[in-house]
């Protein structure tokens, strides 16, 4: 196998040094040879500091990959053969508004959820197209693997507006697959998932030895001790017992602010008066993080990376590129375009769902009707998906505030016009869409 060109946009990330560690983890089936670290020049010294970690932690591995930086994002995706994406536009500031501006008008707000998460794909779509007009123009074989938040509003977009070979990804799949097995007390490996649904909307059927054990994740985890899965950036707030074993399946821990949206908003507005807001707590925790990477000693991901929400990411991410490199037509959840998979949701629409990952992409698994209990949300979220995208596209004013009122989270018009106005007003400088001369 020649070796692999792979491209990180968002270079500079807290979480590159996880990647890289499944790359090392992986170094016999992924022979990597070159990564490059795209940033923007606003990012320059935290993407050198990630750089000179990367190169220790290869260096430990005993691993000949040549690390380079770039701030000139076309040139450097050429010739590349995998693209991993994990940048914030705005980085933490600009997500810090989306979490404590929503709180003003009583409603969520949440890095992918509610008006917290559109915003985050309204400033998010102009930059991944340009992602992808650059690939098709420099890599048109290379395969975009996106972490990018919100995954699954990107994986629409780039469903519907390019040709780009991609895959939208998020650890909560594998969060809730080890899960479920700390509470079934197996091996991950003995505990088989069926994913459907969107990206953080999601759903899943738990099989062991063949048989169904879905009751049982649902029992523990209407109690405190049974919220195994829950990743650090949403509060692990016990469902309902009787209602878990109607709905019947496994929900993702968002679904929370859904399903029980005022205690939600509670613990948002008490930690945004106390600790702050997810970004504020992440902010200190990044600095950290930053000081322990400029260490010259330091030659592994910390431990301390943990806290950072993104746990499992290198699993994730890097054994869903090596089942495409390796033709390993393995069973992996990803964001992709549904097809006939879910015929309760358009084709064209990007869903989170298990699908057979091989050379030539991703095969979802046909999913069939959907039970109402799952159908009704699905269907309201995904349209309200579908015009967010179609916002973020064209920067229309009015679809952007239909998006806001679809969304289950958004009580009213006027908390919608009110609320898009003074959000769209404090991210000016990320949305041209929005404010062309």
């Amino acid at each position: 196998m020649s070796g692999l060109k792979v491209a990180v946009v968002g270079g500079g990330s807290s979480y590159t040094p996880e990647l890289v560690e499944g790359f090392i983890k992986r170094q016999a089936e992924l022979p990597l040879a070159e990564l490059r670290l795209i940033d923007v020049e606003t990012g320059r010294e935290k993407v050198e500091i990630i750089a000179a970690l990367t190169k220790r932690q290869l260096a430990k591995a005993g691993l000949d990959v040549k690390v380079s930086v770039h701030f000139d994002r076309k040139p450097a995706l050429e010739g590349v053969d995998y693209v991993v994406s994990q940048f914030r536009v705005g980085q933490l500031d600009a997500r810090a508004l989306d979490e404590r501006i929503p709180l003003k008008y009583g409603v969520l707000g949440q890095e992918t959820t509610g008006a917290g998460g559109f915003f985050k794909a309204l400033r998010t779509i102009p930059v991944i197209l340009g992602i992808c007009r650059d690939l098709e123009e420099v890599a048109p074989n290379a395969y975009l693997i996106n972490f990018t938040n919100p995954s699954g509003i990107l994986a629409e977009t780039i469903v519907r507006h390019t040709k780009t070979k991609a895959m939208g990804l998020c650890n909560n799949p594998i969060n809730m697959h080890l899960g479920a097995a700390r509470i079934l007390g197996a091996d991950p490996g003995k505990v088989n998932m069926k994913f459907l649904g969107l990206n953080h909307l999601l759903w899943a059927k738990v099989f062991m030895e063949g048989q169904d054990v879905t009751p049982r994740i649902l029992e523990a985890m209407s109690v405190p001790s049974g919220q195994a899965g829950t990743p650090a950036n949403v509060a692990a707030l016990p469902y309902d017992r009787d209602f878990l074993m109607t709905l019947g399946y496994y929900p993702c821990a968002y679904q929370r602010y859904f399903y029980m949206t005022p205690e939600m908003l509670q613990v948002e507005i008490e930690a945004a008066a106390t600790k702050g807001t997810r970004a504020e707590v992440v902010k200190k925790t990044e600095a950290e993080l930053f000081e322990l990477y400029k260490d010259p000693n330091l030659d592994i991901k910390p431990p301390q990376l943990a806290k950072r929400g993104g746990a499992h990411y290198s699993d994730a991410a890097v054994s869903l590129i090596s089942a495409i490199h390796n033709d390993k037509k393995e069973i992996h959840a990803v964001n992709v375009r549904n097809g006939c998979a879910m015929p309760d949701l358009p084709a064209d629409a990007a869903v989170e769902i298990s699908a057979v990952i091989s050379r030539e992409g991703a095969s979802p698994l046909t999913m069939g009707p959907l039970p109402p209990q799952i159908r009704g949300i699905l269907q309201q979220v995904k349209a309200y998906e579908e015009l967010t995208v179609a916002a973020g596209v064209t920067g229309d004013r009015n679809l952007a505030i239909q998006a806001l009122v679809a969304n289950p989270l958004i009580p009213s018009i006027r908390i919608a016009t009110e609320l898009f106005d003074e959000m769209a007003a404090a991210h000016r400088q990320y949305l041209p869409q929005f404010f062309r001369a």
